[in-house]
């Protein structure tokens, strides 16, 4: 699995609200082009990691425990094993196109606000299908057989928004 660390700009505070980014629009905008669309569909899962507040961290409420969380990641894995038994498969994001519409099937909802998606983003067919396999993997994490519009609607919200 690769990860990649990208910014929108050289110092790496381009809309960053508590500190001031001190490149100039034309350099952002060069940066940001440098990053092309061809690659940018080939990363599975922006997330964007915005500045958090001293009193969150230091709040003493836990959040959802890490064996649940593990237990649900070891749950959608075997999911996917057994979808992808006797094919040369192990997980969602290995599906080529083929595979996806053998194996995303989606609920009508979910196909509206995809075909919605895709045009008011302009997506490629490689973004698509990426979009898709995502929505598979996170209906696996909630054990729906079905990929569901709020599925496709997360999965949406994991595209880069302003690299593109």
């Amino acid at each position: 699995m690769l990860n990649y660390v990208l910014h929108e700009c050289p110092c790496g505070y381009y809309g960053d609200p508590f500190r001031q980014c001190t490149c100039s629009p034309g350099l952002v905008a060069r940066y940001q082009k440098r990053v092309s669309g061809p690659f940018i569909d080939r990363v599975d899962i922006f997330v964007e990691v915005p500045h958090i507040d001293y009193e969150k961290l230091a709040d003493d409420r836990l959040g959802e425990k890490s064996e649940r969380v593990q237990a649900r990641i070891e749950a959608a894995r075997s999911t996917q094993r057994q979808r992808f038994e006797g094919t040369n498969l192990a997980c969602n994001a290995e599906m080529m196109p083929t595979e996806v519409r053998e194996f995303c099937q989606v609920e009508e909802s979910a196909q509206s606000l995809l075909k919605a998606a895709m045009k008011q983003l302009y997506l490629s067919a490689r973004a698509f299908h990426r979009i898709l396999k995502i929505g598979r993997t996170i209906a696996d994490l909630e054990n729906a057989d079905i990929i569901k519009a709020h599925h496709i609607a997360e999965a949406i919200q994991y595209r880069p928004r302003s690299l593109v």
